[in-house]
């Protein structure tokens, strides 16, 4: 699955001379955490989050009166607490880079590019929705972690079984296991009881992690 399948297409933007009360207000209205920034001529030179807008505004225990505060806020724009340069991706971008991106950056949104121009955002929240998914988080099914060895054709021999059955996959994760001889299995399976499907992959794996009716 790529970037462009799961973004969020034409976002909210703002321009870098827009002030931050502003700036949150759009926010706000639009119930998102995060903005590019474009100059006069639309290219990105930036993006501001609500913590960059929030962290940039006077104390609630400052000692500045009502209406310095207000003028204070008002001479502050976005282009002086945005960051940049901005790390950005592609359309075609897989997800899973987009996801490895943002871990190792510390940050929560990306901007997506087509050539020069900003055609959409991925942020965690839609990495969240696409894990909900994966995992099959809102269906019901028997949920089973096994360690399995990390081995060739344990997988294969593990879905023959469930196919054996006559269970139905709904979701199937693999994972790094607890060092590099093994690896866990994350299966939500239908269609099969709690009882027949431990039984069958007992053979299987090294040590039945979890099993649960979800």
């Amino acid at each position: 699955m790529l970037v462009g399948e799961r973004m969020t297409r034409n976002p909210v933007t703002i321009t870098q001379d827009v002030g931050i009360e502003d700036a949150l207000k759009i926010m706000r209205d639009n119930s998102i955490r995060r903005l590019p920034v474009l100059d006069k001529k639309g290219k990105l030179v930036g993006i501001v989050s609500d913590k960059d807008l929030l962290y940039a505004s006077p104390s609630p225990a400052t000692s500045l009166s009502v209406h310095e505060l207000h003028y204070l806020l008002s001479k502050l724009t976005v282009k002086q607490v945005m960051s940049s340069p901005v790390i950005t991706v592609t359309e075609y971008t897989p997800l899973e880079e987009a996801a490895r991106i943002m871990v190792d950056n510390k940050i929560g949104g990306l901007p997506v590019m087509r050539n020069d121009k900003v055609v959409g955002i991925i942020t965690e929240t839609d990495m969240f929705k696409i894990f909900l998914e994966m995992l099959g988080a809102r269906k019901r099914g028997v949920r089973l972690s096994l360690l399995v060895p990390e081995a060739k054709g344990v997988l294969a021999e593990l879905t023959a079984e469930i196919a054996r059955l006559g269970g139905n996959i709904i979701s199937l994760g693999t994972f790094y296991g607890e060092d590099p001889t093994t690896a866990e299995i994350t299966v939500k399976v239908e269609e099969v009881s709690k009882e027949e499907l431990l039984k069958a992959l007992q053979g299987i794996a090294v040590e039945i992690l979890d099993v649960r009716e979800v």
